[in-house]
């Protein structure tokens, strides 16, 4: 379980910023103050997301697609509500917020399917 754990630590993290911020600057958004948020709040929410799915997966028996739900959930809300409170240029920080998150769990979701 560790070394899965670790990998998946290792490449989501990387990958949802990189996804994130492209779509961040894909929809036309400048603001480095808001850049650097979305950073930071990814490295808040993405490693716990990971950690709990895994931790769930490994020692309980509920199905993966239920725990990924409410676990997006509070990535979307934790998000949404620093890029409400602290962002200069997130007019509907919540829509954002969900927009792209689905944009990166949809490519980690292609990824994971033709590896």
């Amino acid at each position: 379980m560790s070394k899965v754990l670790l990998i998946s630590l290792a490449v989501s993290l990387p990958l949802t910023i990189v996804l994130e911020a492209g779509f961040f600057l894909l929809i036309g958004k400048r603001d480095k103050k808001d850049l650097l948020l979305l950073l930071l709040v990814n490295v808040i929410t993405n490693p716990i997301v990971v950690l709990f799915y895994w931790l769930t997966v490994f020692y309980t028996n509920f199905n993966a697609r239920f725990i990924l739900i409410p676990l997006e959930i509070f990535a979307i809300l934790t998000e949404g509500y620093y890029y409400k409170k602290h962002g200069n240029s997130f007019n509907r920080p919540y829509f954002f917020s969900f927009s792209a998150n689905m944009i990166s769990f949809g490519v980690g979701e292609m990824i994971q399917r033709f590896l």
